[in-house]
């Protein structure tokens, strides 16, 4: 990838796990909309390696990436830095309040239709 599409990765993912959030917690966070840039483009990455795969499986994979980033960045501004931009302590199944199955599920759900608009975007910038 060059960089125009590296920087329209960016900046898609970006404004779209902004969005995600405020329409779902009602917030955002600046480290969101970078971890969100950066997920996009790893998405548009493992859509391409993965494009022989069934589709659940590239969902858990979209999964297991999103899930990752989110663990390494609530690591760093939550429980390193002590930002509180999240918690879900409170949550079933969760590890130290930065990661949970509830969530994890929702971002295989949420993986196909943004692996598939990371892969189109990558294929058009």
């Amino acid at each position: 990838m060059n960089l125009r599409q590296l920087s329209g990765l960016f900046l898609c993912g970006s404004a779209g796990y902004a969005a995600l959030e405020l329409l779902w917690r009602q917030r955002t966070h600046w480290t969101m909309a970078l971890t969100g840039g950066t997920v996009f483009i790893g998405l548009a990455r493992t859509a391409e390696r993965l494009k022989g795969l069934s589709l659940p499986r590239r969902c858990a994979a979209g999964s297991v990436l999103i899930t990752t980033a989110e663990l390494i960045v609530g690591a760093t501004v939550n429980l390193h830095y002590r930002m509180q931009v999240w918690d879900y302590s409170r949550e079933k199944l969760n590890f130290k309040g930065q990661i949970c199955v509830k969530y994890a599920a929702l971002w295989y759900l949420l993986s196909a239709p943004a692996m598939a608009l990371a892969e189109r975007l990558a294929h058009t910038a």
